[in-house]
């Protein structure tokens, strides 16, 4: 997920975007040229245990995405329009392909963007080229069956149930919940033009959901039955200004207008904890027991979440991931480093690395380079250790990487998508 300003948070409240290109930071704790001679050496001199390498089936310019134990793949439309979902069982251990499970028609509607397991359910969601409007299609995870189709992007609730955010052309839209056996709404909260709609909750489940007025109300409501638990004024006499809005754990951060500013209020009880000056304020997560907080012109502030004072900043570090209270940042040279986060503290320099997205938020982080002789490397990166441990050496890979160690799924050089088991 990709976060550039402050705005809807789908899952975690620790989810961080992904850097810019990697840089490292100041003060490298060692010469970045020899770490990347050593892992070059590394890779062509450690003899890995035989991986199992399948090919996933299906047109080159379809759409493959690695969820739960399984790999789906979303084919382009047809000459009439057809389109298809096609579900892949994962090699195990012993195996050396894919197995196919069952294919099922789509919606001829718009575009896929993405596939997902949840409650049971393979979720397929798409956006109309018309309209710009989302649209969720669920699946029988086992047999493929088509349950049904509402609007909206879907969010799983604690209870078991499931939330549709559903946007609509003219700004307004709505909140709902549907009973994902059946596909029956239940109830529905409208959200007016204009509104922002963000979620609360941890392990990528909601619990509350808030409504963020264009009048500076703030609306939190009960993600399993739909009631209003909490309202507040937070721009009293200005009744008419954008605000950018992010949930982090308990906290709501607010952006007032002029965005010289960073407001957090408690959740769910919306009292008015502190205010920081920090500007333009891009995005902010959780890194430890602090809130690391990115402004738009680059940067880290490390600040207390319980009173918004500052701990550390840095004007040049890029966040790209937390680990505990490790941070992971790009700086000004030519690698990543791993920093401490509650004194900012460089602990490790790891080097460079493309980061690969990631199935689950707690997974290993993977990230990948190219030796001279173009083969790629992989390699778990430990921020917590302090390490980047080398796992297999593949041969050369274009892009679209996804990974859920020990499954690595990429697009090949010759335009096939291939699965990897690596080893551990």
């Amino acid at each position: 997920m990709s976060i550039i300003e402050l705005g809807e948070v789908r899952d975690e409240s620790t989810v961080v975007p992904p850097a810019r290109r990697p840089r490292a930071a100041g003060r490298p704790l060692r010469s970045a040229a020899v770490l990347l001679l050593a892992l070059v050496v590394l890779a062509g001199a450690t003899p890995f245990p035989e991986r199992m390498v399948s090919v996933v089936p299906g047109p080159r310019a379809a759409a493959v995405y690695l969820a739960a134990d399984d790999v789906f793949v979303v084919d382009p439309p047809t000459p009439d329009k057809d389109r298809y979902l096609t579900a892949y069982a994962e090699p195990s251990p012993s195996g050396a392909s894919v197995r196919r499970r069952w294919q099922a028609s789509l919606p001829r509607q718009g575009d896929y963007l993405d596939v997902r397991v949840q409650q049971g359910l393979v979720l397929a969601m798409g956006v109309s080229a018309t309209d710009g409007v989302f649209h969720t299609t669920a699946f029988d995870a086992e047999t493929g069956q088509q349950r049904w189709q509402h609007p909206g992007a879907p969010q799983p609730i604690v209870d078991g149930g499931l939330l549709l955010s559903d946007p609509r052309e003219d700004g307004s839209g709505a909140i709902s919940r549907v009973e994902p056996e059946t596909g029956r709404l239940l109830w529905s909260v409208p959200v007016p033009e204009g509104a922002d709609n963000i979620y609360h909750g941890a392990d990528g489940r909601v619990d509350q959901f808030l409504l963020v007025q264009p009048t500076g109300e703030v609306q939190v409501y009960d993600a399993s039955s739909g009631r209003l638990l909490r309202s507040v004024d937070t721009l009293p006499g200005d009744r008419s200004a954008f605000q950018r809005v992010q949930v982090v754990d308990d906290l709501l951060l607010l952006v007032p207008p002029g965005g010289t500013r960073l407001v957090g209020y408690g959740l769910p009880g919306l009292e008015r904890r502190w205010t920081a000056d920090v500007s333009l304020v891009s995005w902010a997560t959780r890194c430890g027991d602090l809130l690391c907080v990115a402004p738009q012109n680059g940067g880290l502030q490390v600040l207390d979440p319980a009173t918004g004072l500052l701990h550390w900043s840095d004007p040049t570090d890029l966040l790209a991931d937390v680990r505990g209270d490790r941070l992971l940042v790009a700086g000004t040279g030519e690698g990543y480093v791993v920093r401490d986060s509650a004194t900012g503290q460089a602990r490790t320099e790891l080097g460079k690395w493309v980061l690969i997205p990631l199935l689950g938020r707690d997974d290993p982080l993977v990230g990948v380079r190219q030796t001279a002789d173009g083969r790629v490397v992989v390699a778990e990166l430990d921020l917590v250790a302090g390490r980047a441990r080398v796992i297999d050496v593949v041969p050369g890979l274009a892009n679209s990487c996804q990974a859920s160690l020990p499954i690595l799924l990429c697009q090949g050089l010759d335009g096939t998508t291939v699965l990897w088991r690596l080893q551990p």
